[in-house]
């Protein structure tokens, strides 16, 4: 008999083990309210103690992300210490509709910050795509427009943007304000600039807010006129807390030509539109590699995607961009490729695409 979905779940769960204990997440009672929709989405509450390891937390949801017919997978996490013991006798995994769930009354109220201007999210749905090297490059594009820019690097787990604007230090703090580097016109801030290189960070949602808040609010930006933030891959506790701690004006969805790609963005999508955080466009990097010598386009990973995304969820393409070796070369050395090579294809790409979102963000703010 074929297994239905919520089977399919549960099982998936009793095949993940705490290393602290020894046994099964089921098992151990650490998994509570399970419920699923039509559409293949599932959210569930993980409790984890103290003393249990944060990588449950990215365990559960691979697991549950290969999952046949599961399309999407928020894990919020609880402490067990602070949460009402599960009903003795256990019920079916609950089916919920598709609709934006209501707000809860213990929910964080966003705080705006005029002086940060506008705040634009660049998101991804999976890693690898090229995100945090089409933040940088945004970033310092609108820079050297002679916009007042800021540059805040939320992906708290890899933190590759003080590599990739080729600063490092720990920054000053000055009348209880935090002092951001910076580099290119741009003014920056990093975990990266906090933590030793090999340290990792294994935190949990309430810290992901306090540290995306402390950012917000802490750090003497001055007055800017684009805030850009460089989320985390995926659609998880960084996409929440920035949206619970202000409000984002808009954001800004980066996938490579493949299909799995593109089905990954399409989830960043949802995430933010489900959130009420308006999505600019689509920007497909890695479009194609043009060849030094004879300048024929090769599509490596494929071709379409990004253009298939937008028409099917209505958004602009912002742009394509190919590869290129010196985009790569240059995050390395911290030299971003528009101001390394700004003659190049990839370079006059992530202007065009810079521009584009600049003028999408205009007219939502004029409507």
């Amino acid at each position: 008999m074929t297994e239905t979905l919520n089977q399919r779940i549960a099982h998936a769960l009793s095949r993940i083990r705490n290393p602290r204990t020894g046994h099964d997440v089921v098992s151990d009672e650490m998994v509570r309210d399970v419920a699923t929709t039509t559409g293949g989405k599932v959210r569930l509450t993980l409790l984890l103690a103290a003393d249990d390891p944060a990588t449950l937390v990215r365990d559960v949801r691979t697991a549950l992300e290969r999952v046949e017919g599961v399309a999407e997978v928020h894990v919020d996490v609880k402490d067990p210490a602070q949460t009402a013991p599960a009903p003795a006798k256990s019920r079916a995994l609950p089916v919920m509709d598709d609709r934006p769930a209501a707000p809860r009354p213990h929910a964080p109220t966003p705080v705006t910050y005029p002086h940060l201007g506008r705040i634009i999210a660049v998101s991804s749905g999976k890693g690898g795509v090229g995100k945090s090297t089409v933040a940088t490059n945004l970033a310092v594009a609108l820079a050297k427009s002679g916009a007042r820019v800021g540059l805040m690097d939320a992906d708290i787990y890899g933190p590759n943007i003080p590599r990739m604007m080729g600063v490092d230090a720990p920054p000053a703090v000055v009348n209880e304000k935090i002092v951001p580097l910076e580099a290119f016109g741009v003014k920056v801030m990093s975990l990266g600039f906090m933590i030793d290189r090999d340290q990792p960070a294994i935190w949990r949602g309430p810290i992901v807010m306090k540290i995306i808040t402390q950012f917000l609010r802490d750090v003497a930006w001055g007055e800017l006129d684009y805030f850009i933030v460089d989320m985390p891959p995926g659609t998880g506790d960084a996409q929440l807390s920035l949206v619970q701690a202000t409000m984002v004006n808009g954001a800004v969805i980066v996938t490579t030509p493949q299909e799995m790609s593109t089905g990954d963005a399409l989830r960043g999508v949802r995430m933010f539109q489900r959130v009420g955080v308006p999505v600019l466009g689509i920007v497909e990097n890695m479009s194609w590699f043009e060849c030094p010598h004879c300048g024929k386009p090769t599509p490596i990973f494929g071709s379409g995607g990004g253009e298939r995304l937008a028409k099917e969820t209505e958004l602009p393409l912002l742009g394509q961009i190919p590869l290129y070796p010196r985009v790569l070369e240059g995050a390395e050395v911290g030299q971003p490729i528009v101001v390394a090579d700004a003659g190049s294809p990839a370079a006059r790409a992530l202007v065009a695409v810079a521009e584009r979102m600049a003028d999408a963000a205009r007219e939502l703010a004029a409507t």
